[in-house]
């Protein structure tokens, strides 16, 4: 090869040509594959999980998801908080929690952020469902029909999935709230006390979080209260009855119930029996229920800003009428100023006409006029001071 070069210097830089573009092809290609790609993590209804890097078309063939739903999930772009029903996924964006929903898989955008990877975690220990948990146990195993109480009774997939995303940004805003009392109270208590520009500035900047994360809890607060009025939209959730097929009236197939194992084990065998009941398509009372539990949650988040709102409004009510009150003393001393400059500029004209080196008539025989029209000067002109300070008090102009 060394030899080659040194034959066919050309063609040695034809071929290096041709590698370097080939390198800055591939290069290229990567970024674009870079750019494109985007990484998630799928869990299916016993909790494993498989992290994909794939790119948005195979997601949509995947899931059978249109584009124009998918691009709901892209960081780069900024959308409100949605839960969007679809004919087979549920598309969910929540802050940091971007995700597919579908009646048996959960696609998770972004399984490596700080944020997400405590959601894969969770969803891993709770999406495996309740009947899963007593195969393998041996002789341990609990009887058939506890096993198929469990089964008829159980929480769908899709929303055990929905509630773990609801429980998981709702604590994650209300953590965010907490973080933000805790700073903002000490510094508008430090503020009240000493007003300076280094205080007012750090009012300003936790003003502008408290803005921006009321701003954050009050999009999915309406975005919950906007699925909570339309039963229609919250019928769109239901995945598994979907698939399953609406059972007909008086079919005899039980829709799921909304009850945890743990409650499912308190109750005896005439509540558990009285309880199961035939709901018919457009029933939700269970996803209605866990919206409702959740709405409050993130209500009450948003009642805590609302009060650190009005307590910040307060603070600065109180900043602005002790600044009133030092302007209200700094005119009042202005006023005795001007007061007092008056009576020393009639004092100094005064004085200045007689004390002129001019010879005048009637100082040859009163050698102590000069004496006497000084000090009845200063007389008049205190007077006029007192006078004019009176006044001022008498009409409310300055304290008393």
């Amino acid at each position: 090869m060394a030899g080659d070069g040194f034959g066919f210097p050309v063609e040695s830089q034809a071929v290096s040509v041709k590698k370097k573009t080939a390198a800055t092809t591939t290069t290229t290609t990567k970024k674009k594959n870079t750019v494109v790609s985007r990484s998630w993590v799928s869990l299916d209804h016993e909790g494993r999980s498989t992290v994909l890097d794939v790119d948005k078309y195979a997601i949509m063939q995947r899931v059978q998801i249109n584009a124009r739903d998918l691009r709901l999930l892209d960081p780069l772009l900024s959308y409100p908080s949605t839960i969007l029903g679809r004919e087979s996924v549920i598309v969910l964006n929540l802050e940091h929690i971007k995700s597919i929903i579908t009646a048996d898989e959960v696609l998770l955008r972004d399984p490596m952020d700080e944020n997400v990877v405590p959601i894969v975690e969770e969803l891993q220990r709770r999406l495996p469902s309740t009947n899963s948990l007593y195969q393998g146990q041996g002789e341990e195993e609990e009887p058939s029909h506890t096993q198929n109480e469990l089964a008829e009774n159980e929480f769908p997939f899709e929303f055990r999935a929905l509630e773990v995303a609801l429980e998981a940004i709702c604590s994650f805003l209300d953590a965010r709230t907490r973080e933000l009392e805790t700073d903002t109270y000490p510094a508008l208590d430090e503020l009240t006390s000493k007003i300076s520009s280094r205080n007012l500035d750090r009012v300003r900047k936790l003003k502008s979080a408290m803005t921006r994360l009321t701003n954050r809890v009050q999009k999915v607060r309406d975005e919950l209260e906007q699925l909570l009025d339309d039963d229609d939209d919250m019928a769109e959730l239901y995945l598994s009855r979907k698939v399953a097929g609406t059972p007909e009236s008086g079919s005899g197939t039980p829709i799921w119930f909304l009850a945890s194992p743990k409650d499912y084990s308190k109750m005896s065998k005439t509540s558990r029996a009285s309880a199961i009941t035939f709901r018919g398509e457009n029933d939700v009372e269970e996803l209605e229920m866990l919206l409702e539990a959740y709405f409050m949650q993130i209500e009450g988040t948003l009642n805590k800003l609302i009060t650190l709102r009005e307590y910040i409004d307060d603070t600065e009510d109180y900043i602005n009428i002790q600044l009133d009150n030092h302007r209200n003393q700094l005119i009042q001393l202005e006023l005795f100023l001007s007061s007092g400059t008056v009576c020393l500029s009639i004092y100094s004209l005064v004085t200045a006409i007689f004390g002129m080196n001019i010879p005048y008539t009637w100082k040859e025989d009163h050698e102590h006029v000069f004496k006497w029209v000084v000090i009845l000067t200063g007389i008049v002109c205190a007077t006029i001071y007192v006078s004019l300070s009176s006044y001022a008090r008498s009409k409310g102009l300055v304290g008393s």
